[in-house]
Order: C-alpha cells, then sequence, then structure tokens
C-alpha cells in the first residue's frame, strides 16, 4: 500500500493560508470611523442639492 508522506506539511501549509485569508492583518493607520463617513456622506449629499449660483443678467437690448 503506498501512503503519501506530504499530505500533512500540505495541510499544514494550507490551513495556515486560509486562516491568513480569513483573519487578515489590518494595515497600519486605515480606519474608518462611522461618524466620519456619516459626516462626509451628509457633506456631499449637501454639496449636491444645494442650488447654483445665480447668473449676473445680461441686457438683451
Amino acid at each position: 500500500m503506498v501512503t503519501d508522506r506530504t499530505a500533512p506539511v500540505e495541510t499544514a501549509t494550507l490551513a495556515a493560508e486560509v486562516e491568513g485569508l480569513l483573519e487578515p492583518a489590518e494595515s497600519d493607520g486605515v480606519f474608518r470611523d462611522t461618524r466620519e463617513c456619516a459626516g462626509a456622506l451628509l457633506l456631499a449629499a449637501l454639496l449636491l442639492l444645494s442650488p447654483p449660483t445665480p447668473r449676473p443678467k445680461t441686457d438683451t437690448r
């Protein structure tokens, strides 16, 4: 009977890769606050909904 002697090593390597994908390390300094995102979204919405600046009237005569 032939046994595969590389299976435990490959399984351990695969398990380590899966754990790394499931729990990735967070980058330093890249954190988003919910209030910060909500404030930016509100500001963008207000800018899009604000009326345009009035244009000077021109004399058509």
